[in-house]
């Protein structure tokens, strides 16, 4: 693991607790349905197979105007670094886990230390300014850079690409959000 990995992970640990804390009060009056996972369902983009297969029972948010706009931003972030539509599916499956597709700025009391943004990032952990990583743009492509230093991302399941990059305290609850990212790739990527 080379020493920016490393020191990446080591550095963001605090956002472990992140994904737990903000995923009931913050997305509360979100639609929040669960349906069971069946035999891998897919999606074709091109010659791209989205997803891989999904892991476990997924669940599903309807997404207001706000959060399609971050899907879109999260995509065009995702192609202009010249990744796949595979690397927009672990990232959009990353920001409904951590923050619902919702750029939280600081929650105070609600906040886990000084995590913001799409991808619930933290200054002082060198992810960046809080203006940075509240643009959706610098936080993806923050994110795309950690994924881009996990060898073999494309080939793992979700889960655990998104949690090599993002060391939560709940590494399968990123599984849980692979079916809606892939149909929002599959929705957005050519549009």
């Amino acid at each position: 693991m080379n020493t920016i990995l490393r020191k990446s992970i080591l550095g963001i640990a605090g956002l472990a607790f992140t994904g737990g804390v903000f995923a009931g009060p913050v997305a509360a009056h979100a639609a929040d349905t669960t349906a069971s996972a069946k035999p891998v369902s897919v999606s074709v983009q091109g010659d791209k197979l989205i997803p891989h297969g999904v892991q476990g029972t997924q669940s599903h948010i309807d997404l207001n105007d706000e959060q399609t706009a971050n899907v879109k931003a999260i995509i065009a972030a995702t192609k202009k670094a010249g990744m796949d539509e595979r690397a927009a599916v672990v990232s959009i499956a990353t920001a409904l886990q951590e923050s619902k597709l919702e750029n939280l700025g600081h929650l105070g009391d609600r906040n886990d230390h000084d995590s913001q943004g799409l991808f619930q990032q933290r200054p002082s952990s060198g992810w960046g300014t809080v203006e940075q990583i509240t643009d959706p743009e610098y936080s993806t492509t923050a994110f795309l850079k950690g994924l881009k230093q996990v060898d073999g991302w494309q080939d793992m399941p979700l889960t655990k690409a998104a949690q090599t990059v993002q060391v939560s305290a709940y590494p399968d609850h990123y599984a849980q959000w692979e079916q809606q990212a892939a149909d929002l790739v599959a929705e957005h990527w050519n549009k």
